[in-house]
């Protein structure tokens, strides 16, 4: 028996499989989708078994493996066609597409073991009345009485009584060990859950998904925020365990919280599966192994959860589709959106996209019934949108309220004085953006990257957020030692000073330096739902995914800072990170108010989000879309030339360019090389070309052909996007 392995080696020239044959003891325990250990060039591999065959290829020198790792199928059929359909999307090599899709210890790596692990039992040999006799000494009869009269009876428990004589008993035989394996995320306390009364919007969208469970059928759901979508997704797929089959559930990473988790685990218990970047490798390791044994009905999970291999799929549920964290950002580029639109295909199910705010390119798809569209146009209980006011900072900055103008601060106070919350988003965090000296011009730059650093009070440090490059602040300029002048504000800043101008208010700020924590996160969540804190204060993290019923203002310091981003895409951002935050407010009892503060009153993005109108926003932008030549009238590519060496790097990108510019249709448009936004990064230099194209049959050779080129170069390496959420 023979086998092709693919290796797990990021080298692109060997990306392919190879050809081993397997000896008669271990041809038993081959399998499509195993892993084996292999010898290649004279080192100890692992990799995955892709194929199986009976014959020898000729003039082939073939190694024998040397074991079979896996007692189960790591990767199935299906899993063995995603990464083949990644491959080519993404012109990454096969085994960094399957090494995406699986848990640290499940990788075709020799460098990682987790192990299992295991509650340890004792139980007695013989029947209490026989052992009782055998005992030499006191402390052996109280272990055996303890063990005799305890229900599953913990080792760690009879230790306590004394450890040696334990181990005696059993070096005796008198007790036996047992070993049971148990899965280290612990489970959540939850409330069992009933289903709510759907209202006629809700059961007008649930008949319509339910009514195509076995078709493959694209459904955007689009419901203002509040309107119930959480409740139509857990009905949905109590239909769907109903006819055998199981479900995934994507969530943007940052509305991973702990209140949608609570709510799929009150409703479906112990049958529900979480994948999620804040896992341990050994969380990770028993969730996905859960999921394999199908001890799970249902994955709530990020981006990654999409590959969860879950048998009998019925159906996938996308929230919050229009965020970004479902495109992977460093290599392979995928987009869960994609993959999962892919697996809905393959498995002949409907997938269900939903979001308050749809990005453009898919509502200009269900315009055109590529996707059926479900309107969600009212909130539960026809509770009303918050009220949204623009207020005008320009004045209020002459006036010295340069963080919170008087009408936001006249809501908090009349907030707190109700015994209401409120929620301040700030998306940017620490305590300065820029520290500069007003003497000599110095400014603190990264010495890595094209950026400068930002000031951290708490840590009395500044931080490169871009590769993590951190040094002490002096108090003096380093060249002149004059005072340093600090410019820019962030969320550390806006702590303080609430805390100066409040008297005995209580903040929770929450951004990526409170929460690096394990479990912080989903701690602060639970404290605020608690009312231990008054006000919420954070970046993008707080600005979806989040229900809080006693929450009554929101206020969007600075709501400028994502408009002035050099992107195409910045006002869709700006529209989507202020609409979902927006809705914070409101959601219970209470009705919602939101100020938004700014120094561009007359924005027509911040009008749409103060009327909380998604068609005006939509209809402006794609105006703009179509005149820009821009997704999604156009498609688009990116490509990064990046280098250590910065002349080098220069050439090669022009080379590049005129490459494409000779292969691909005079239709499509090549712009640049042109320098990144940030050019320099952890010390590589990085320029950029983009392709705007509609149709170009030339495409895809010309790519892959580029790829190819640059395998063999060690010097420049060459990224390629398709269609990037950044530019």
């Amino acid at each position: 028996m023979f086998i092709d392995v693919l290796i797990e080696l990021k080298n692109k020239q060997t990306d392919q499989t190879y050809t081993y044959e397997v000896p008669k003891p271990l041809q038993e325990k081959v399998a499509i989708g195993k892993r084996v250990k292999v010898s290649f060039n004279n080192r100890s591999l692992e990799g995955f078994i892709l194929n199986i065959k009976k014959t020898q290829p000729e003039n082939m020198k073939i190694l024998p493996i040397k074991e079979v790792v896996d007692e189960e199928v790591v990767l199935n059929e299906e899993l063995i066609e995603i990464g083949k359909y990644i491959k080519k999307e993404c012109l990454c090599t096969l085994s960094s597409a399957y090494a995406t899709m699986l848990p640290k210890a499940l990788k075709a790596s020799d460098k990682t073991k987790i192990n299992k692990k295991f509650q340890v039992y004792l139980e007695l040999e013989k029947t209490y009345e026989e052992t009782i006799p055998l005992c030499t000494n006191d402390k052996q009869k109280e272990i055996v009485a303890f063990v005799a009269g305890t229900a599953n009876c913990l080792k760690k428990e009879a230790n306590l009584i004394s450890s040696s004589s334990v181990n005696t008993l059993l070096k005796k035989g008198m007790l036996k060990e047992v070993q049971e394996e148990m899965y280290r995320l612990k489970e959540m306390n939850v409330v069992s859950d009933v289903k709510k009364e759907l209202n006629y919007e809700q059961k007008k969208v649930f008949n319509a998904i339910t009514s195509k469970l076995d078709q493959f059928k694209k459904f955007l759901l689009w419901g203002v925020t509040g309107s119930g979508k959480t409740e139509i997704y857990m009905q949905v797929i109590e239909r769907v365990l109903k006819k055998g089959k199981t479900a995934i559930v994507l969530v943007p990473e940052i509305s991973l919280t702990p209140q949608f988790v609570f709510q799929f685990k009150s409703r479906f218990k112990n049958i529900v599966a979480v994948l999620h970047s804040g896992l341990s490798d050994g969380e990770r390791y028993d969730e996905w192994r859960k999921i394999t044994r199908s001890e799970v009905k249902i994955v709530i999970g990020a981006r990654s959860a999409i590959f969860a291999s879950l048998k009998n799929l019925g159906i996938i549920i996308v929230d919050e589709e229009h965020s970004e964290s479902y495109k992977q950002e460093n290599n392979p580029r995928y987009n869960a959106i994609d993959v999962a639109e892919f697996r809905a295909e393959y498995n002949k199910i409907p997938i269900v996209l939903g979001s308050a705010t749809p990005t453009l390119e898919r509502m200009a798809k269900a315009s055109k019934n590529l996707y059926e569209l479900l309107p969600l146009k009212h909130r539960v209980n026809e509770k009303p949108l918050p009220t949204c006011t623009i207020v005008d900072m320009a004045p209020e900055i002459k006036k010295g309220n340069a963080f919170l103008s008087e009408r936001l601060k006249v809501e908090i106070e009349s907030a707190i004085s109700r015994n209401e919350q409120i929620i301040l988003l700030l998306n940017r965090r620490g305590y300065a953006t820029t520290i500069t000296c007003s003497s000599c011009g110095f400014t603190y730059k990264c010495p890595n990257c094209d950026i400068t650093l930002t000031y951290h009070k708490t840590k009395n440090n500044l931080r490169c957020h871009y590769c993590g490059y951190t040094i002490f602040k002096n108090d003096k300029c380093p060249k002149c030692q004059t005072d340093l002048n600090f410019y820019g504000y962030g969320t550390e800043k806006v702590e303080a000073y609430l805390k100066e101008e409040f008297d005995d208010i209580r903040v929770l700020r929450m951004d990526t330096d409170t929460t690096r924590g394990k479990n912080s996160y989903e701690k602060m969540i639970e404290e605020f739902k608690n009312q231990k804190y008054d006000i919420l204060l954070g970046t993008q993290m707080i600005s979806k995914g989040l229900d809080f019923p006693n929450v009554s203002v929101v206020g969007i310091i600075n709501a400028d800072t994502t408009l002035n981003i050099p992107d195409f895409r910045s006002g869709e951002r700006t529209f989507d990170l202020l609409y979902q935050a927006a809705g914070r407010a409101g959601r219970g009892n209470t009705l919602g108010n939101v100020i938004i503060q700014t120094f561009n009153k007359d924005n027509f993005i911040l009008k749409c989000v103060a009327e909380q109108d998604y068609e005006k926003f939509y209809q402006y932008e794609m105006n703009i879309r179509k005149k820009l030549k821009y997704s999604p009238y156009y498609y688009l590519v990116s490509l990064k030339v990046t280098s250590k060496d910065y002349e080098l790097c220069g050439h090669e990108a022009k080379k590049v360019a005129n490459y494409l510019k000779k292969h691909l249709s005079s239709e499509s448009i090549i712009l640049g090389p042109t320098t990144s936004n940030v050019f320099k990064v952890n010390n590589i230099y990085r320029f950029q070309i983009i392709i705007k194209y509609r149709f170009d049959k030339s495409l895809t050779s010309t790519l892959e052909d580029l790829d190819k080129l640059f395998r063999i170069n060690n010097k420049v390496n060459l990224e390629i996007d398709k269609n990037p959420v950044k530019i």
